[in-house]
């Protein structure tokens, strides 16, 4: 049987898609993360392959492309999602301070366990592979956290989207200290955003004023395709190119901030807000499609012999500790107590997976075990998924609560006088947030 056939690739795409709009319904029921059940759709798939075909298929390059079109699609995803006003100011410095900090607080306890345990590893080596193990996944956050408050759903949006850009940001400076002859240090990295941010103001303004004028209808996906190119000349010029996309998402989601004064002659708004508006479905869609795929050929080349090594099981667990170690610390001092689930949300992903196989030669250690990756990867998820559940519980049971001090209430026959309000029995998001019962 010819499993890579067009038709049978076309009927296994086909199935994998409908697959994954099911696990996404399951998601929104039981709060256990989609992407989850994606890698163990892989993981299936795996064993599948090998019992139908005794030919090995190398995925890695599919991964890759994926990945870094998936990572642009959820970005510009989130980007388009977020409303630059001045009561957003202090939630997106604190989510942004605290990705920062978790990021670097993180890496630093990872780079020390990898250096201690790890035979032959130098600590340079050790900060390279615990920074893409510190990066918080945006791609499995984002769809996961819809269920939470507008306010807590708003910081999870905030801080993974910094944390996908200041950690791929963090890894390629560590990469350029590799080569002290090209590396510019500080100073040079800071020029690098600069430049970079100057950049993709300049092209953000330029895009949305000719794709205004442009009528034909197909010009969404040739607006992506500018965003593409876009992303991958920045990475050939050594730019932080995820910042091209946020950047842009930020100028289109918000135009009216953008376009004042005498820059407001140039926008048709009504035309502007049709291409957002479009933008935000195709985006949508094409993230889903990505992400779904990234995930399953992720499964596909899990080597799950690796997660039943003890030193690799030690060394992950010690490095998932210190993951909600430093976040238990981070989120006290800028949130003070109210930090559930937020704790417990901090799974790693795509990014992880893709700057892993990044690492340069120079500073590749044969003894690190890929297993560390992949039980980080899953162990994060689950954790996160436990707190999803268990939080959706918890709500689930107040409001239950209410509604039994409402028909006790009925049992009762409990009147009010006239022009007096009704108490509210069902508490509010924020309430159940803060573990406060209703009143």
């Amino acid at each position: 049987m010819d499993v890579f056939s067009s038709y049978n690739i076309i009927i296994e795409a086909s199935v994998i898609l409908i697959l994954s709009f099911i696990f996404n319904g399951i998601s929104k029921k039981t709060n256990i993360p989609s992407v989850l059940l994606l890698i163990l759709l892989g993981v299936i798939l795996q064993f599948v392959l090998s019992y139908f075909s005794s030919d090995t298929v190398d995925f890695f390059p599919a991964l890759e492309v994926l990945g870094i079109i998936g990572l642009i699609m959820i970005v510009l995803e989130a980007a388009l999602e977020l409303e630059l006003k001045r009561e957003k100011l202090m939630p997106i410095l604190k989510s942004m301070a605290v990705a920062l900090i978790g990021l670097i607080g993180s890496a630093y306890l990872a780079a020390l366990i990898l250096h201690q345990f790890i035979p032959d590893m130098s600590m340079q080596s050790a900060w390279l592979y615990a920074t893409p193990l510190s990066i918080l996944s945006s791609a499995i956050i984002i769809p996961s956290v819809s269920g939470l408050s507008d306010q807590k759903k708003e910081f999870h949006i905030y801080e993974s989207t910094f944390s996908d850009i200041m950690g791929i940001m963090m890894f390629y400076f560590l990469v350029g200290g590799l080569n002290p002859a090209s590396d510019g240090g500080v100073g040079g990295f800071a020029l690098n955003i600069v430049l970079t941010i100057v950049i993709s103001i300049i092209a953000s303004y330029a895009i949305i004023l000719v794709f205004q004028e442009i009528k034909s209808q197909a010009k969404l996906f040739l607006l992506i395709a500018v965003l593409l190119l876009l992303y991958a000349i920045g990475k050939q010029f050594h730019l932080s190119s995820l910042l091209i996309i946020l950047i842009f998402g930020l100028v289109i989601a918000n135009m009216k901030l953008f376009f004042k004064g005498k820059f407001a002659v140039f926008l048709d708004h009504e035309k502007a807000h049709r291409i957002y508006h479009e933008l935000h479905i195709v985006t949508l869609e094409t993230a889903f499609v990505v992400r779904t795929f990234f995930f399953v050929i992720f499964g596909l080349t899990i080597v799950v012999s690796s997660l039943l090594s003890f030193s690799v099981a030690m060394i992950s667990l010690l490095m998932i500790v210190s993951i909600y170690v430093v976040r238990f610390i981070v989120l006290r001092v800028f949130y003070g107590k109210d930090i559930l689930p937020q704790l417990f949300i901090a799974p790693r992903g795509l990014i992880t997976v893709l700057l892993f196989y990044a690492i340069p030669a120079e500073a590749q250690v044969t003894s690190f075990e890929p297993g560390i990756l992949l039980f980080v990867i899953i162990g994060s998820s689950l954790v996160m998924t436990w707190a999803m559940i268990k939080d959706k519980r918890k709500m689930n049971s107040l409001i239950d609560m209410a509604d039994k001090e409402i028909l006790a209430m009925e049992k009762e026959d409990v009147t009010l006088e006239e022009g007096e309000e009704a108490p509210s029995l069902v508490p509010s998001k924020d309430t159940l947030d803060k573990d406060e019962p209703p009143a």
